[in-house]
């Protein structure tokens, strides 16, 4: 019989009834001969109420009692998801990361998964029962209770896949796949059939939000087949695996954006050694991430450094921006918290020259300037004013022809 993971997200466990409707899909996926392991979120915004619980209690709630508390949401849905499994005649065991033995280190909130001990598991499959595992959570080498961060459910399933040789690991959403854009701002974006791990990685860290980018690289570095589906509609979905050699890839599989971007820029720096690592060490030391950076070394031995991070870090990195600028004696501290990346991904850039004068060409005609750029073997992102994201989107769109046909 073929193992398949399954996952399940917090709007599919949403209600009862649709943790009963659930469970019907388990059991005639049971009835085609699969042995199955499901991973479920917790019922949507769950995991909101409880953190805001938290923040009544305490404003700064200690990271191991606050995944003590988390980790109660996905117990809820694979206890009621059994009842329902067990109701229409059809034998489950539920199993929390701890019961499984999802060893993770001890950074709680945003734990990394170290190893996992399948052997409850495959005891539980061998008896014929269908397998529900909480999402999100682990535990520690002392038993402490983790937690992977937001959308850790998606890393919890594709680590099952990969512990146990699954044939495919497939993530039931409300979206029915991934499309080469956001529909809602493209109504004719097209579904993808199949993209590869490396798209979908940039896709993904780029501001797609279908999946979590850690369950890509894991399910990247595993070779573990990831297919995306819908839990309200039937089809075929995306499915995310290694680059075919014997398929002709498509130039650009998709247009990826982001719209919580801000820029900050340090002008008239001293220009010496060292002075990237001046100015991105505070930033550095307080995990605000940095995304796009650019360094413009003018004549009078000056440099002027630009660098992006995430909006909700913006008045955070600005302030620490302003006292190195005053320690590097740099002229002034700009920044802009209403821009946005845009980005145009695919392996067949490799092989394609001229991608980088389209993009460019396509905005200009629009007359919208480019802030920033950057680039990699499979992508280009440009920044943008916030004002001329859909406009951006949807003609880079339509000039790489990526419309359904």
């Amino acid at each position: 019989m073929a193992l398949i993971v399954q996952k399940y997200g917090g709007t599919s466990v949403g209600t009862v009834e649709r943790i009963q409707a659930v469970a019907k899909k388990l059991i005639q996926h049971q009835k085609q001969g699969h042995d199955l392991v499901v991973v479920l979120s917790a019922m949507s915004g769950e995991t909101n109420r409880l953190v805001a619980l938290a923040n009544e209690v305490n404003d700064h709630p200690r990271g191991r009692e606050l995944d003590v508390l988390l980790s109660t949401g996905e117990q809820v849905t694979i206890a009621l998801l059994c009842m329902a499994l067990e109701q229409q005649g059809v034998h489950a065991n539920s199993f929390t990361g701890s019961q499984v033995r999802i060893l993770t280190d001890n950074a709680h909130n945003k734990a990394r998964i170290m190893g996992i001990d399948e052997s409850n598991i495959r005891t539980a499959l061998a008896n014929g029962r269908i397998v529900v595992v909480a999402g999100f959570q682990g535990c520690d080498e002392h038993g402490n209770i983790t937690t992977l961060g937001r959308g850790g459910s998606d890393t919890t399933a594709v680590a099952l896949a990969a512990a146990l040789k699954a044939e495919e690991c497939q993530i039931y959403t409300d979206v029915d796949g991934v499309y080469t854009t956001d529909p809602r701002v493209v109504p004719e974006a097209r579904r993808l059939d199949r993209i590869t791990y490396e798209e979908m990685l940039e896709m993904a860290s780029l501001g797609t939000k279908v999946l979590q980018t850690r369950s890509v690289e894991f399910a990247r570095n595993y070779n573990v087949p990831l297919r995306v589906l819908s839990s309200f509609t039937e089809g075929g979905g995306t499915l995310i695996a290694a680059e075919d050699p014997t398929m002709e890839q498509a130039v650009i599989s998709g247009i990826a954006f982001n719209r919580d971007e801000a820029k900050l820029t340090v002008l008239g720096v001293p220009d010496h050694p060292g002075i990237a690592s001046q100015i991105l060490g505070p930033i550095a030391k307080e995990n605000i991430e940095v995304d796009m950076i650019i360094q413009n070394t003018g004549q009078d031995s000056t440099t002027d450094f630009t660098f992006t991070v995430h909006r909700n870090d913006y008045q955070a990195a600005l302030k620490i921006l302003q006292n190195t600028a005053e320690s590097l004696n740099a002229r002034e501290v700009t920044g802009d918290n209403k821009i946005t990346k845009v980005s145009v991904v695919g392996v067949g850039m490799r092989s394609h020259a001229g991608i980088a004068n389209t993009m460019f060409e396509t905005l200009a005609n629009e007359s919208i300037n480019i802030g920033m750029i950057s680039t990699s073997e499979i992508k280009i992102s440009v920044v943008v004013d916030e004002k001329y994201l859909e406009l951006a989107v949807r003609s880079l769109h339509n000039a790489f022809n990526l419309s359904q046909a």
